[in-house]
């Protein structure tokens, strides 16, 4: 990896961001570290502590840092919107948002008042560039167990032709072995696997936190048919897909199938009623800066862990795309990412674009029944 000049690396205080600067540093780049403090103190990512972590491998690579205070901004730009987003019924993905507008856009900003010529991240995800100067392609990493590509996908061509991403290449013990060769107090620092404003996983009390009215949204539980079975205490509390806590019992599983965000209705059916054969998706964005002029075959991921399925993917709008599967996908849930790849092999390698999964698609059930809804 050649050295670009004078690179600010987003330093979280974890080890991937941590090497990812030793590795620019040991290029022969000009590094300066920059801790984008976000969640607070309470939070297992970018918190005051990561930053004298990420300080102090700073001073271990010999580099300026600064830590930069966000957190006015992460609250209003991500913390809101997501309690806002349960409200509306909908089942947000708050990293993307964070990575677009924190890890990308504000970065940026820095990093021009820093005369920097380039970010750099510990995403694991690979850049390249067409032949001849031709515009840039995001790509899967080495390590697919650790792609972070879903969480990219709104990224641009300029902001591509000015990022780095070393550990595209690693795979994730090479990158703690990096690590311990160099010392570094981040070398075997365990991930958080959880949101970052929510280390326990408590999803409903952050929404109530945020906005208390959500404790006053009370509704019904119906079936497929509009049947009540019972009530809940407010629609933020659910997910499409979601099988336990539900609060009612038919004497078989049943799973969550639509939320209704004007009735405050909550709609259960069996696993057969969350198989969509299509979605409408809004907000899409095209890496290349060009949407196509005609239909394409593309490998759809509805959700983070997802395999993504073969689909038919149509422009409706001029950011909206109608996605038709080829075969029935499961849960696809309002608010997640729809990212799409190109459709090669069994694990697609580019990154095309995406956007928000927007309507509430029909089940392949509901359309044998000839129901009018859920």
């Amino acid at each position: 990896m050649a050295g670009k000049g004078r690179v600010v690396v987003a330093m979280s205080g974890g080890v991937d961001s941590s090497v990812a600067a030793a590795l620019l540093v040991e290029s022969g780049s000009e590094v300066v570290g920059v801790t984008m403090h976000l969640a607070g103190d309470s939070s297992r990512c970018c918190s005051l502590d990561d930053a004298e972590d990420a300080r102090a491998v700073a001073d271990a690579l010999g580099i300026r840092f600064y830590v930069a205070n966000y957190t006015h901004a992460f609250q209003k730009e991500v913390i809101e919107k997501f309690a806002d987003s349960y409200l509306a019924g909908r089942t947000p993905i708050p990293c993307v948002a964070c990575n677009k507008r924190f890890k990308f856009d504000h970065l940026m900003e820095r990093a021009r008042v820093l005369g920097g010529e380039a970010v750099a991240t510990g995403h694991y995800a690979q850049i390249r560039q067409e032949a001849d100067g031709g515009s840039w392609t995001l790509h899967r990493p080495l390590d697919r167990q650790k792609d972070q590509t879903y969480f990219l996908f709104q990224l641009d061509q300029e902001q591509l032709s000015r990022t780095l991403f070393p550990l595209g290449g690693l795979e994730k013990e090479e990158v703690r072995e990096h690590a311990r060769r160099l010392g570094l107090v981040t070398a075997d620092k365990a991930e958080s696997q959880e949101i970052c404003f929510v280390p326990d996983g408590d999803y409903a009390s952050v929404v109530e936190r945020i906005r208390p009215q959500a404790r006053e949204r009370g509704g019904e539980i119906v079936d497929q048919s509009g049947r009540v079975l019972g009530e809940h205490s407010g629609i933020h509390r659910f997910t499409i897909g979601q099988r336990h806590g539900l609060g009612v019992h038919v004497g078989r599983p049943i799973y969550v199938t639509h939320i209704d965000p004007v009735l405050r209705r909550v709609t259960v059916g069996d696993a057969e009623d969350l198989e969509i054969e299509s979605i409408q998706v809004e907000g899409v964005h095209w890496i290349s800066g060009c949407p196509p002029k005609t239909p394409i075959r593309s490998r759809v991921q509805v959700r983070y862990r997802h395999a993504g399925a073969l689909a038919e993917i149509a422009q409706i709008g001029p950011a909206e795309v109608r996605v038709k599967f080829l075969e029935p996908v499961r849960a696809p849930a309002p608010g997640q990412a729809a990212v799409f790849y190109a459709p090669d092999g069994l694990i697609s390698e580019q990154v095309l674009g995406g956007g928000w999964i927007a309507s509430r698609p029909r089940s392949t059930q509901t359309v044998r029944r000839g129901e009018a809804s859920l």
